[in-house]
């Protein structure tokens, strides 16, 4: 009797990613079909999760926590990196990657991917607060882009006297993530700081912190932003500016094609520029986005790497770019021609990009975010004194991170 020996064909690795539902259908169309087409022996198999992040941070978090976590690849917001990492539940990647790889993405979005001075996340989409503002009306009335808090005052309320607008600036004040985001900017744009990542010094009691929440409550007060505004979120401030009625917002990347959209009063008629800020300091762009770690449970790591430099090269990137309108993490698809010719504001959003600053990256990072969200929402809608919520603040903050005064 003849014995042949048949070889087996190769079951594929499927590798397995929790994301937002909004967020599965372009990558299924463009980066997963392209990918498994070069990698036949790779499947990548998108797990569907809530469109809020919060839910999804939570959905991986259990999944971690109890052990036997079905992901293989872990598609993090940039203030879930240190969370996870210090947990113990992320691979660290700094030997797979070259720091000469690493200059052709952003830096705070690389940045915002390390803990403790280890790579745990490769940048995937960049993600920041900008100011939009109607430069038709500006150009009318012959005034100049706002550079500081005062000139986005006095602007709003000269066209509020023509009458051009029913407000003159739209924020998120609302008691959420959102608002810390938005909080971290006007901070920055003051010259404070909410907690230093390496001493643990906390910066709420400071005087620019009071500066930064005198200048919001003073929108309020001063008839340029709408009372409400303390309950907005994203959506509610960009309806608003898109209805026409407003001559500044605060907000991401995804209200541009929005309000550019055929049929959108405002098309044609609005521009983009970083955050404006107090006289001597610099502006600030919250940075949000999205990267790529490996699970340390993952039984396929060299596999999921694989999958992540695919997912991150320039090439896969500038399609996902073309086809879904996502901001890129590779600085020089900013001027990319053909992105450029679909969004032609990418360029200035680069300098918006470099503007950026992080959340702090700590451990304790969603508590103490939670801490500002209570007190800073309590000093902007006036039920507590800013001075005596930003003291409450700072001393629970101090108290969680166990760091002393200052």
């Amino acid at each position: 009797m003849l014995f042949t020996s048949v070889a087996l064909p190769q079951q594929p690795v499927t590798l397995n990613m929790l994301i937002t539902a909004p967020d599965a259908q372009p990558w299924q169309q463009g980066l997963i079909k392209d990918f498994e087409t070069e990698n036949p022996n790779i499947r990548i198999n998108l797990v569907e999760g809530p469109n809020a992040t919060n839910l999804l941070e939570d959905l991986y978090t259990s999944s971690f926590i109890l052990g036997e976590s079905p992901y293989d690849l872990v598609n993090m917001d940039v203030i879930w990196t240190s969370k996870f990492a210090a947990a113990g539940w992320l691979l660290p990647l700094d030997d797979r990657i070259s720091q000469q790889e690493l200059t052709a993405f952003s830096p705070k979005d690389v940045e915002g991917g390390r803990y403790q001075n280890k790579l745990y996340r490769i940048p995937m989409r960049s993600d920041v607060g900008m100011l939009y503002y109607r430069e038709d009306l500006l150009k009318e009335a012959g005034l100049q882009p706002p550079e500081t808090f005062e000139d986005l005052m006095r602007i709003s309320q000269v066209l509020q006297k023509q009458k051009k607008v029913n407000w003159g600036y739209v924020w998120q004040g609302r008691q959420y993530e959102g608002l810390v985001a938005m909080f971290a900017e006007v901070l920055k744009g003051f010259g404070g700081f909410w907690v230093n990542p390496d001493t643990l010094q906390v910066g709420l009691d400071k005087p620019e912190t009071l500066q930064a929440i005198d200048f919001l409550r003073s929108t309020i007060s001063q008839g340029v932003s709408p009372p409400g505004v303390t309950t907005y979120q994203e959506e509610d401030t960009r309806r608003l500016f898109q209805s026409g009625q407003v001559a500044f917002l605060r907000s991401w990347p995804y209200a541009w094609p929005l309000a550019q959209a055929k049929g959108s009063p405002i098309q044609g008629k609005i521009a983009i520029k970083p955050m404006v800020h107090a006289p001597g300091k610099t502006g600030a762009a919250c940075l949000g986005g999205w990267g790529i770690g490996i699970a340390k449970s993952s039984k396929h790591p060299e596999e999921a790497w694989k999958a992540i430099e695919y997912f991150t090269s320039e090439e896969a990137q500038r399609r996902f770019i073309l086809s879904a309108g996502y901001v890129p993490s590779r600085r020089n698809l900013f001027t990319n021609p053909e992105i450029v010719a679909q969004y032609p504001h990418y360029p200035q959003l680069l300098e918006v990009v470099d503007n950026a600053v992080l959340r702090s990256p700590i451990a304790q990072y969603a508590q103490t975010s939670d801490i500002l969200q209570r007190y800073l929402s309590a000093a902007l809608s006036g039920r507590i004194s800013p001075e005596s919520a930003m003291q409450a603040a700072a001393d629970e903050t101090r108290r969680l991170l166990g760091s002393g005064r200052g």
